[in-house]
């Protein structure tokens, strides 16, 4: 599994630094910043102390949309449990949560929002699943750094995993299985814009690799069947 780390809009350069400086430590190299501040001033070359490579290397985007095109699994993170639409994750339970997709998820694009807003309902809607961070106490919050930093450290556990290992384009991936199961949907007249619609795909990615495998079986031959 490849992990992209990606921050939308942030506004402060120390916490552009910090954050590629907790990507780096962690081994992780993929850092992109949708319509980010000046992250590479004086202040933000700082605190990336020794992560500079990091920091110049981030590919920048105008939009969240086109930040994750390559991806096909994408975790919005949130310090407010306000939506509603997906079951949310905590990031103690998220390694394991991607360790069960074994070779059916392949790059990760891990989302933090705005230091003041987080991200909006919409950036949200085009992600797969949501994670936050359970926190003893909402006062006081941790801020952007810290939050990579934690997501960071937990999902630099992939790289110590014997499951996590590269190999040949799985043509059973989940990806894929969403769009063979999007065109069933479509077909039995359920649309995107039905809430059954968001549900299904939500329950889809909680399945394991065996059971994605299994459903990829049958909407294979359902769709054969159907266009026969």
């Amino acid at each position: 599994m490849n992990i992209s780390f990606i921050l939308v809009e942030p506004a402060v350069p120390e916490n552009v630094g910090a954050a590629a400086r907790a990507i780096k430590t962690m081994g992780f190299t993929d850092f992109r910043l949708v319509n980010p501040c000046d992250y590479l001033n004086t202040k933000a070359k700082m605190l990336a102390h020794a992560s500079h490579d990091i920091l110049e290397d981030a590919k920048v985007y105008t939009s969240l949309a086109e930040a994750i095109t390559d991806l096909d699994f994408i975790i919005a993170t949130t310090a407010k449990q306000r939506w509603v639409k997906l079951d949310i994750i905590p990031s103690n339970k998220l390694l394991q949560f991607l360790l069960e997709k074994e070779d059916t998820i392949s790059n990760i694009g891990i989302v933090f929002g705005r230091e003041e807003s987080g991200l909006t309902n919409e950036e949200i809607s085009i992600c797969s699943r949501v994670s936050t961070i359970p926190l003893a106490s909402p006062y006081p919050s941790i801020n952007l750094a810290q939050t990579v930093m934690i997501y960071a450290y937990t999902l630099s556990a992939l790289f110590r995993d014997e499951r996590n290992v590269k190999g040949e384009v799985n043509t059973q991936s989940l990806k894929s299985l969403q769009e063979k199961v999007s065109e069933t949907l479509n077909i039995a007249g359920i649309t995107p814009d039905m809430m059954i619609y968001g549900r299904i795909h939500e329950r889809i990615t909680e399945l394991n690799a065996k059971d994605i495998r299994l459903l990829h079986s049958i909407t294979t031959k359902l769709l054969d069947s159907i266009n026969k």
